[in-house]
């Protein structure tokens, strides 16, 4: 199966035999033979009230996270997939937690940027230590630890050059109270971190605990120069052929 285009126009076919495929026994799921974007229709059709993220966002993150399943990246019995779109101000909610298995979005949420990516508008980003912007790309969620944020979860960038320095850098997801409507209602804005994707304090916890310990977390924001030299995407589209097969046998 060959495709002229990987990022914008994947119309990869997921599903092969329904006895191969983890999704095939839900209600939810897409029939066998669907694409990425019927797999988004669907995912609509099944959260009507909420906002998603955009198809496009949604394609590439489904994209690394088939090819990271596939490389034995990620925790088999969770069936999870973040995604954080950063093309959208810090007043929105720009964070979503989808269980792929009910195609359901089990969390929406308000999610800060770093200090220098921008004010309200994310717009740098960087690996480079101390740089305090945001890292774009996949990540694996790691183990949880309590420290001066209190509960926080390790994450590991799967992306070299983009965001494999997380670990150095101490990029982790914890919660702040700068990051809640009662701030954009006083500053028009949330908070900003050192680099963290920081959630509110009213929800991180339930987040960390369920998405920690080897699921995909996904930073996205349209840069042609990161969806052009991604390493998750580029191995992913020079073997999609192998990956997409086998992603759910």
């Amino acid at each position: 199966m060959r495709t002229k285009r990987f990022f914008f126009s994947l119309t990869f076919l997921l599903f092969f035999q329904s006895h191969h495929i983890a999704f095939s026994t839900n209600k939810y799921a897409p029939k066998k033979e669907s694409s990425i974007k019927q797999y988004y229709q669907q995912l609509l059709l099944n959260n009507k009230n909420l906002k998603l993220p955009s198809q496009s966002a949604f394609e590439v993150a489904m994209t690394g996270y088939l090819y990271l399943k596939e490389n034995a990246q990620l925790n088999e019995g969770k069936q999870l997939l973040s995604i954080i779109d950063f093309s959208k101000k810090s007043s929105e909610k720009r964070f979503w937690l989808i269980d792929l298995k009910q195609l359901k979005v089990l969390y929406h949420s308000l999610v800060a940027h770093g200090r220098n990516t921008g004010i309200d508008v994310a717009k740098y980003f960087s690996n480079t230590p101390s740089s305090y912007r945001s890292s774009l790309g996949f990540y694996t969620t790691g183990a949880t630890y309590f420290g001066k944020h209190g509960l926080s979860l390790y994450l590991h960038g799967q992306d070299r050059g983009f965001n494999d320095k997380a670990k150095e850098r101490a990029i982790v997801m914890h919660g702040a109270d700068y990051v809640s409507e009662k701030f954009v209602e006083t500053y028009g804005r949330l908070g900003r971190s050192l680099g963290c994707p920081a959630l509110p304090m009213s929800n991180y916890k339930e987040i960390i605990n369920t998405i920690k310990d080897g699921t995909c977390l996904f930073i996205y924001y349209p840069s042609q120069d990161y969806l052009k030299k991604s390493t998750v995407l580029t191995t992913a589209n020079q073997n999609k052929d192998t990956y997409l097969t086998k992603a759910y046998e």
